[in-house]
Order: structure tokens, then sequence, then C-alpha cells
């Protein structure tokens, strides 16, 4: 398959390197020092887990004249979504399909509205990788895949998708049900990240603080009702399973939103918090913890250059 990541950067370079040591025809949009980088050293991941490793994918800051890609890994952050969306249509062919990996649940729609409607596949990446440096990718540990269409239909696109990221040694797994496990991945997301960027603190200090362990609970509490209200089946004990999980997190673990925050970078808030806290003014759900993180956070969204 010719697979396009767009956004090479932790998670979009971590799969990528993999595709590519597969035999896979990758092609890597990036920019700036990375994009210089990836032409003249090629692709190097340090994994904690499996290596290091290098590979020399096709490296392009536009695809203008690239050939059409069979599928498409869309790792941007949210705030790129249609500008990023919009550099894709020389490669959008009319089976092409756009795996959205990226944090929020709306990102798929956004994607459709600008290559059209069934185009964008919806899709969750279970891993934890950086750009460590220009070209390099550091993993330390995760890696798995769950993609789906977003009606729940099986489609041989997906399939095939699926069986090359397996092919890669990514273990993938096709969903019916892919906006549960979207949302299930929000409320984690909003949970996690909320509360190491509000506290400036890793989830060792989240926890042994009983009023901001609280403050972690009552995100997913809140956007457990919202998902419910928006019609999402989220099985019953969904906010049980997320705290149990983040009871095991690595005590040093923070969250990508906490590490933007620090480095003065643009904050992905408004595909986080601010959706939610927009959603549920349209359904009329209360989400008073949820608005505070976000109204917290608020000043920080541009950045320290913003």
């Amino acid at each position: 398959m010719h697979i396009v990541v767009m956004g090479a950067g932790g998670v979009g370079g971590y799969f990528g390197g993999k595709l590519a040591r597969a035999g896979e025809r990758v092609t890597l949009v990036a920019r700036g020092a990375h994009l210089d980088a990836l032409r003249r050293d090629g692709l190097r991941v340090r994994s904690a887990v499996e290596g290091e490793s290098v590979t020399c994918p096709t490296a392009v800051a536009s695809l203008d004249g690239q050939p059409a890609a069979d599928a498409v890994l869309f790792c941007v952050k949210s705030f790129d979504t249609e500008a990023a969306a919009e550099r894709l249509r020389p490669v959008v062919g009319p089976d092409t399909a756009v795996l959205s990996l990226q944090n929020g649940v709306d990102n798929e729609e956004r994607i459709d509205a600008v290559l059209g409607a069934g185009r964008a596949l919806g899709g969750a990446a279970y891993v934890f990788a950086t750009l460590e440096a220009p070209g390099v990718i550091a993993h330390r540990f995760g890696g798995r895949i769950v993609l789906g269409e977003l009606d729940g239909r099986r489609s041989s696109r997906a399939e095939r998708l699926r069986d090359a990221l397996a092919g890669a040694g990514i273990p993938a797994e096709l969903s019916p049900a892919i906006r549960r496990v979207l949302w299930e991945k929000y409320l984690f997301i909003c949970a996690q990240a909320g509360t190491t960027a509000v506290t400036r603190a890793s989830m060792g200090a989240v926890r042994e603080t009983p009023e901001t362990w609280r403050l972690y609970r009552l995100i997913l509490d809140e956007l457990a009702a919202l998902a419910r209200a928006a019609g999402v089946p989220l099985p019953p004990d969904a906010v049980e399973g997320i705290v149990k999980a983040a009871s095991g997190i690595a005590p040093e673990a923070t969250s990508s939103l906490h590490h933007d925050l620090a480095a003065g970078r643009r904050l992905e808030l408004e595909a986080l918090h601010g959706h939610a806290v927009r959603l549920a003014g349209r359904l009329g759900v209360p989400v008073p913890t949820v608005f505070a993180v976000y109204a917290a956070l608020k000043p920080h969204a541009a950045g320290s250059r913003g």
C-alpha cells in the first residue's frame, strides 16, 4: 500500500516507521528542521520497547505530484485539521481512507467537510511517542490502534488498512462501534490532560492529593453524562474502568497538553474541553468542572507566542 502520514511527529512518525520497516510505501509529510533531518538522515525511532531503528521513507513538504494514497494516517494537532485536510487533496482518490488518529471526537466530521462525506475513518491510537529531535521519535510504550467506519459497517478499505498495520507488527482492531471507542478515549484524555495541565503536576501528585484526584473523577463523571446525552452508548462501568487504568499510570506521567502548556505552545484546548463545553450548552447538560478547567486554561490556549 501507499500510506501517507500527514503529521510525522511522535504518533505519525512511530507508526510510519513501523510500516516502512515492514516494506509498505510510506510518504511522510513534515516541515522545517524535521523535514530536513528526515531527508538527510532518515527516520530514527528510539523505542524503549523495541530498540532503535532507522528507515528512509519519502519525506515531503507538499503532496503535489505524489501518487494517490491508498490510506492516510492523519496525525496533526486538532487545530490544524482543516488546513491539513486541504493539503491532502492531491493524493486523495476514490477509495482513499483517511484515518484520524487525533485527540477529540469531531475531527472526522471536519475532515469530511473538506474532502467529502464518508472519507474519514475513526481511529484511536494507544501509544506514547514524542518528537525528541528533528528526525528522531522517542517511543515509551503502547502502540495499538482501533479503527472503524463511522457508520459501523465493515468495509474493504478498513480491512486492508487493518491488515497492513497488523503486517507491520502494529496491533490493530476493527470496531463496529468506533464512536464509542473515540468517546471512551476522549473521557480519559480530557481528565488526564485537564488535571495535569491545570495543576502543572504529574499523575503521582494528582493521585496523592485527594482533592485533585477527585477533580479527575468529576471530569470523567460529567463527560460520561454528556456522552450519554449525545446518544453515545458508553458501558455502565466506563468511568470506573478509566479510573482503574489511571491508577496504574506511571507517577511521572503527565500529558501532551501539560507539555505544550509548559513549553508555551498552542494548546488543543478547543478540541478537548472546549468541545465538551459547547456540546453541553447545546444539550443542556451541566459540566461545571469541565468548564472550570477550560476557563483556567483558556488564557494560555494560543501559547506564549499567540
